[in-house]
């Protein structure tokens, strides 16, 4: 037997315990319903909080720069990939987040394993909480620094562990909102700790920047936080504003550290230069139309009064993701599988990505979806609440 033969017993293994992951394959553009195997599907899956990936104005702000600077970044930003739309777009983003600078990076996980490598090695900490996205987990591994966990927004534990690594230098990283479950992490109180322990604070804010704060401004900006206190600010561009990448906003030593430093941002081709035009573009309408968190917050609210009344177990979260807990995943896919068969797309979410016994159908809107799209999915959860009418209707 091949050395390599466990890859096909892996998979296998996978399938049957209800944890296999497969691919749909849309034809159609980021919308509330999109098109699948010449089906049209209601969608509430997707990342697309504000419903700005369709929107004609950064579609038109893509083409122009499109004919203005072609295609491809070229190559790193440090060669001859730095475009005129990268710089600007850093300015923007400095000046709302309320930053010295900030730098463009391909994604979000490349920005995260950036600046923990920048920052930290052998000798130093990086104290994370448990629910962290795993680009964050994986930071922290790939860093060098030695790892520690705190209980899911438990600032009391944070500090032990801080006085656990009061000799070393230590870095706190949180998300702002937990992508998995929809909480906000308590940054207030994180902050202060942090401050008086004299650790240093990243605040991973993709699912909250864009949606929180009467500006769109996130986590920091809900909590009324500054650059002293979130010193390092990580958003992306790819969910609330509709394009792609991330950035990394904070003082001019920080960034100027991660240019010199960030294997991630040293070694890789820059961005489609259109895609950083579309994302100013997406950036100013976020800020100038409030309406659009405002349609979010209304469409919350009323999803959760009638799907808790229905008797479905829901996270506590006040954002746009909104889990639904199941328990096991084998549950989880059927009722996925049902949702489905009647036109509605919702991801069943199971472990690894969720611990054991919390899989869950993770629902997420968007400010594009109506009254109407949210009634139909109200109805069809409400016929198949409880275990016998999931399975019913797998089966039938």
């Amino acid at each position: 037997m091949s050395k390599w033969g466990h890859l096909a017993q892996t998979l296998a293994a996978r399938k049957q315990q209800d944890l296999y992951r497969s691919r749909l394959t849309i034809d159609s553009p980021q919308a509330p319903r999109v098109m699948i195997e010449g089906r049209e599907y209601l969608a509430f899956c997707s990342n697309d909080y504000l419903g700005l990936a369709n929107d004609p104005r950064v579609i038109a702000a893509a083409q122009q720069a499109l004919n203005e600077y072609g295609l491809g970044g070229g190559a790193s930003h440090l060669v001859i990939g730095h475009h005129r739309a990268h710089h600007e777009l850093e300015l923007d983003l400095a000046e709302f987040t309320g930053r010295d600078r900030a730098l463009l990076f391909s994604t979000g996980y490349m920005a995260n394993l950036g600046v923990a490598s920048a920052l930290l090695g052998r000798g130093d900490y990086v104290i994370e909480d448990k629910l962290n996205h795993a680009s964050l987990l994986d930071a922290g591994i790939l860093s060098g620094a030695k790892l520690l966990r705190y209980r899911h927004s438990d600032s009391e534990h944070l500090a032990s562990r801080l006085d656990d690594a009061r000799d070393s230098r230590a870095l706190v990283i949180t998300d702002g909102v937990f992508s998995m479950d929809g909480d906000i992490a308590p940054l207030d109180d994180i902050a202060q700790i942090c401050h008086s322990k004299d650790a240093m604070l990243m605040v991973d804010d993709a699912h909250g920047f864009g949606v929180l704060g009467a500006n769109g401004g996130g986590c920091a900006e809900h909590f009324g936080l500054n650059q002293s206190d979130v010193p390092i600010l990580m958003g992306t561009l790819g969910k609330s504003y509709g394009a792609a990448g991330a950035f990394v906003a904070g003082s001019e030593e920080l960034i100027e550290t991660l240019v010199q430093f960030a294997r991630t941002y040293i070694y890789t081709t820059s961005m489609p230069p259109a895609v950083a035009a579309a994302a100013r573009v997406s950036l100013r309408i976020s800020r100038e139309e409030s309406w659009r968190r405002e349609r979010l917050n209304e469409l919350v609210a009323r999803f959760r009064k009638e799907a808790a009344g229905m008797g479905y177990q829901l996270a506590a979260s006040s954002t746009p993701i909104q889990p639904i807990f199941i328990g096991d995943a084998a549950t989880a896919m059927e009722l996925s599988q049902a949702l489905r068969k009647e036109g509605i797309l919702i991801t069943a979410i199971r472990p690894p990505t969720v611990p054991a016994n919390t899989s869950r159908l993770r629902v997420t809107f968007s400010a594009a979806h109506t009254d109407d799209d949210l009634s139909q999915l109200l109805e069809v959860l409400h016929k198949y609440r409880g275990a016998a009418n999931i399975a019913g209707a797998v089966n039938a």
